[in-house]
């Protein structure tokens, strides 16, 4: 696939990305891109649209919270794998749980994480109540990119979750 060079140099240098980072980002948009004309994964596939509302937005919440120092990170309804798999690219140290119930978004997340060589990351197929009472990850921070709404969301910070002391981070960009 031929790249728009100088788009992606301005991400890498904007998120402090290695050489490896950066190829691994191409990769998924490559992924993403493919997998998008056979399934309904996400409408964006432009690369520039890619770039600034799925992969930067995804690497902003870095701006919000100290990511680089979480124990692990949830990422609820994931879908195409935003916010988490930027994030596993961008902070590979972190694990990472990717909850998602549709399968052919498990399917393709799980070929991401394969073709990636993605480590430390993992797909849970659970819906989000039953994530909440059947999962015990080491997490301290979940992030949900408009997927559910706040008062569901909240069910985390009941006194039987284990996931009651994580930090929640929601967001919903207004250009979507």
């Amino acid at each position: 696939m031929d790249f728009n060079k100088a788009l992606w140099q301005d991400f890498s240098q904007k998120h402090g990305l290695t050489d490896h980072q950066l190829q691994q980002f191409q990769q998924y948009y490559t992924l993403l891109k493919s997998w998008s004309e056979d399934i309904n994964l996400t409408t964006i596939t432009d690369e520039a649209d890619v770039l600034a509302y799925h992969f930067e937005d995804s690497l902003n919440l870095a701006q919000c919270c100290d990511v680089s120092s979480a124990q692990g990170i949830a990422d609820i309804g994931t879908g195409a794998g935003f916010p988490g798999i930027p994030l596993k690219i961008k902070f590979p140290h972190i694990p990472i749980v990717l909850v998602e119930v549709v399968q052919k978004k498990v399917t393709f997340l799980n070929e991401v994480i394969k073709e990636l060589k993605l480590d430390g990351i993992e797909v849970c197929s659970l819906d989000w109540r039953t994530f909440l009472r059947q999962t015990e990850y080491p997490v301290s921070l979940v992030c949900a990119r408009a997927s559910l709404r706040p008062d569901e969301l909240i069910r985390m910070f009941q006194a039987s979750s284990p996931y009651k002391d994580a930090t929640l981070v929601y967001w919903a960009s207004h250009d979507w």
